[in-house]
């Protein structure tokens, strides 16, 4: 290898690992939410519960706001936490909230669905997050789609779809070309993780494929973020793949 190449290389491990280690303007609402602002129109919203054989859990969510209106992909696991959360969007970022997409059936996803409907904010959700919720006498996303799902936010985009089970069976991603930032939920674990966390609702003999195939259509994502934890750039990705191999081979 000659120095210019070597030279490249050493940027390009550099802007990696400065990336992985970038912080983001934290503000906490209460003891139990905190917001991350990742870019003008976008933030993680993490909500800290108690949740049984796990003890106290932080869970992600996004919130993507453009000229007044916002749209809450998961919310908190309850009712209460989501109303802290509804009213620090109306009151702090002045946001209308005209729709929520839960990543798939889990409570650290869609727990604060029945406050969003009583307040009549509409909801998406894939089919068979629909079905699951439906068996399971849970409250019922108002709209479904089949593989994928485009909704408009003003002049942005925003891009909703189903690659296969992993985490669980009906987990889908979220991607938001403007901003090159993919939620996509607890399929993805964050860097520090050494495990896989709750498998039970999941495929992990699909888990790999479904992972292969995100990396392959968002190659480009410069901030993923994952269930729990802390958001990244497709190190994420390739570390899940990591740790699927790891347990498959135990």
């Amino acid at each position: 290898m000659n120095k210019t190449k070597i030279f490249i290389a050493l940027i390009c491990s550099i802007f990696s690992f400065s990336f992985a280690q970038k912080e983001y303007t934290k503000q906490k609402i209460t003891d139990d939410i905190e917001i991350t602002k990742l870019t003008e129109h976008s933030y993680i919203h993490t909500s800290h519960a108690e949740m049984p054989s796990w003890g106290r859990v932080a869970s992600n969510g996004l919130i993507f706001i453009n000229d007044g209106e916002a749209i809450l992909f998961d919310s908190p696991i309850n009712d209460s936490l989501t109303k802290i959360l509804v009213r620090w969007i109306t009151d702090s970022l002045k946001g209308k909230i005209v729709g929520f997409v839960p990543n798939h059936w889990h409570n650290d996803c869609m727990g604060g669905l029945s406050y969003l409907q009583s307040i009549g904010i509409d909801s998406y959700a894939y089919n068979l997050t629909i079905e699951i919720a439906k068996e399971k006498k849970l409250p019922v996303p108002a709209h479904g789609f089949s593989d994928s799902l485009i909704l408009n936010l003003g002049d942005k985009i925003i891009l909703c779809k189903y690659y296969g089970a992993a985490h669980s069976l009906d987990n889908i991603v979220v991607w938001i070309p403007s901003e090159k930032i993919l939620f996509a939920g607890c399929m993805v674990k964050e860097l520090a993780s050494n495990g896989l966390g709750n498998t039970v609702d999941g495929d992990v003999s699909e888990w790999p494929k479904t992972i292969n195939k995100i990396l392959s259509d968002y190659p480009d994502a410069e901030i993923i973020i994952p269930g729990h934890g802390k958001a990244a750039g497709t190190d994420l990705l390739k570390h899940t793949l990591k740790l699927l191999e790891k347990d498959t081979n135990r």
